[in-house]
C-alpha cells in the first residue's frame, strides 16, 4: 500500500474513532450545559421576580388572604413559580437547586426547581418561600437538540479534516512521488537516471534526493568499472584459450603419440572448449551492455521463431518433444538486431527443449498487447522450477536443474543472456513456474521499445 494511502487511512480512522469517542463523550457534556442552561434561566427568573417584589412589594402576588399560596403556570405548563407564605418566626430555608415531580392541573410533571426564601420588607409582614420551576422536558428537549448539533458538527468536522489531510498528504508528498517515478521507476540501466535535483523545501526529501544521487553515481561507476572488466578480461582470455586450442591440435597429429595421451589431450579439448564458449558468452554479454551492436533492421519474431525451431529440430525429436508455434499478430520489430534475437530465442527454446520431460510438449504463442506491444510466450511442460529459486533466474552462474538424459551441458549463462538481449531491445524478460507444472518466459516489446537505448542489467 501507497504511503499517501496509509496516511489517508489513518487519517479516516482517527477521525473515526474521534466520532465514536464524540458519541461516548458528548451526550453528559450536552446534559451538564442543558442543566447549566436551566439553571441560568431559573436565576434570571428569580432576579427578575425579586425585581417586581421590591418595586411592588409581596402584595402585588397576593389574593384573598394573606395565607393563600399564590401560583402561575404558563399555558403549556412548561415553567411554573409559586409563593407560600411561611410560618412566623420559622426559620428560612437555603436557597437551593433540585429536581423533583409536581402535579399541575392533574398531571404530574418532573420539574428542575429553584426554592428561596423572601424575608418580609415591612413590619408586620409573614415570610414567603418562592419556587420558580421549569418542566424537565424542555431540558431533554434542549439536550437532545444540542446533542444532535454536536454530533453533526463533529461527523462534518470529521469528514472535512479527512479531505484536507488527503489534500495536505498528497501536496507535502508530492516530491517523493515524483522522486519514485522520475527518478526509480523508470530507470532501466543506471546511465538512463535522473540526476537533477527535486524541487522540495522538505528538508528530509532533499536529503533524500541527495544520497540517491550520490548513490548512483557509485552504482554507474562500478557497472563501468565491471563491464571494462569483464570486456577487457573476456578479450585477454581468448587468446590464451585460441593458442591453447591450437597446440593441442598440433599435438594429436603426433603419430608417435600414444593412445592414453591422445585420450587426455581431447578431455582437455573439451574443457577448453567449453571455457571457450563461456569467455565468448561473457563478452558477448560485455558488448550488449556497452551497446556495440545495432538495432537497425526489422525483424519479424514468427521467422526468427520458424528458424531457431528447424535449427534445434533434431534435439528435439530425439527427445520426442511436441512444438506447437502459433504467432499471430503484427510481429514484426521495425528496430532490431536480428543476430541478438535469434539468440534469445534460441536460449529459451533450447532450455525448453533441455529441461523437459521425454515426451513433453513446447508451445510458442504470440499476441498482440492491448496496450500496444508484442507479448511472445514460451511454454513447456518440464517439472518447473521452485519458488525458492525463481527470483534468481538471471543471475550468472546458477544453474537449478539437473540435465536431462542427453541434452547438453549448461553454465548458468542462459538466461542471463536472454535478459541482456531482451533488455538492449527495449523488452522485458519474465519467468512464470509451477512445480509439476512446467515452465513459462514472457517476453514484452513495449511499444516505444524500438527506440529504447537501455537494458536491464543482470548480476
Amino acid at each position: 500500500m501507497r504511503l499517501e494511502a496509509k496516511l489517508a487511512l489513518f487519517n479516516g480512522l482517527s477521525k473515526l474513532l474521534l466520532v465514536l469517542l464524540g458519541a461516548v463523550v458528548i451526550p453528559p457534556i450536552v446534559q451538564r450545559v442543558a442543566v447549566g442552561h436551566t439553571d441560568y434561566h431559573l436565576r434570571d427568573k428569580q432576579r427578575r421576580v425579586l425585581a417586581l417584589i421590591a418595586r411592588d412589594g409581596l402584595q402585588a402576588f397576593e389574593q384573598g388572604e394573606r395565607a393563600e399560596t399564590y401560583a402561575d403556570y404558563n399555558i403549556i405548563k412548561q415553567e411554573y413559580i409559586t409563593l407560600t407564605p411561611l410560618p412566623a418566626g420559622a426559620p428560612l430555608p437555603k436557597e437551593r437547586i433540585f429536581e423533583e415531580r409536581r402535579q399541575v392541573d392533574q398531571q404530574v410533571e418532573d420539574f428542575r426547581i429553584l426554592s428561596f426564601a423572601r424575608a418580609p420588607s415591612t413590619p408586620g409582614q409573614r415570610a414567603f418561600r418562592i419556587e420558580i420551576g421549569s418542566s424537565l422536558e424542555t431540558v431533554e428537549l434542549l439536550t437532545n437538540t444540542l446533542r444532535q448539533l454536536a454530533l453533526w458538527v463533529l461527523v462534518a468536522a470529521s469528514v472535512l479534516t479527512i479531505f484536507t489531510d488527503a489534500a495536505f498528504a498528497h501536496y507535502l508528498l508530492k516530491p517523493l512521488r515524483e522522486l519514485t517515478i522520475r527518478k526509480l521507476r523508470s530507470i532501466r540501466q543506471p546511465s538512463e537516471f535522473n540526476f537533477e535535483p527535486i524541487d522540495t523545501d522538505t528538508t528530509d526529501f532533499r536529503r533524500l534526493d541527495e544520497r540517491l544521487n550520490a548513490l548512483m553515481r557509485q552504482v554507474q561507476s562500478a557497472f563501468a568499472k565491471e563491464r571494462e572488466f569483464m570486456s577487457n578480461v573476456s578479450h585477454e582470455l581468448l587468446t590464451p584459450v585460441s593458442i591453447l586450442q591450437s597446440r593441442f591440435e598440433n599435438m594429436l597429429q603426433d603419430p608417435s603419440l600414444p593412445e592414453a595421451h591422445a585420450q587426455q589431450i581431447v578431455e582437455s579439448q573439451r574443457t577448453l572448449y567449453r571455457l571457450r564458449n563461456t569467455v565468448r558468452t561473457l563478452l558477448l554479454i560485455a558488448n550488449i551492455e556497452n551497446e556495440q551492436y545495432l538495432r537497425d533492421e526489422p525483424v519479424s519474431l514468427s521467422s526468427a521463431v520458424a528458424d531457431v525451431a528447424e535449427e534445434l529440430d533434431d534435439r528435439r525429436q530425439q527427445r520426442e518433444i511436441t512444438l506447437d508455434i502459433d504467432i499471430a499478430g503484427d510481429d514484426v520489430r521495425p528496430r532490431a538486431n536480428a543476430s541478438l534475437l535469434h539468440t534469445l530465442l534460441r536460449n529459451l527454446l533450447s532450455n525448453a527443449i533441455k529441461y523437459n520431460h521425454e515426451g513433453g510438449h513446447i508451445r510458442v504463442l504470440g499476441r498482440p498487447l492491448a496496450q500496444g506491444g508484442y507479448r511472445l510466450r514460451v511454454e513447456d511442460t518440464g517439472p518447473g522450477i521452485a519458488p525458492d529459486h525463481q527470483p534468481y533466474l538471471f543471475d550468472r552462474f546458477r544453474r537449478f536443474h539437473g540435465n536431462a538424459p542427453g541434452a547438453p551441458e549448461g553454465y548458468g549463462l542462459g538466461l542471463p543472456i536472454a535478459q541482456t538481449i531482451a533488455g538492449f531491445h527495449g523488452a522485458t524478460l519474465r519467468a512464470e513456474s509451477e512445480l509439476g507444472k512446467g515452465t513459462a518466459f514472457e517476453l514484452d516489446f513495449k511499444p516505444d521499445s524500438t527506440h529504447a537505448v537501455g537494458f536491464i542489467p543482470s548480476s
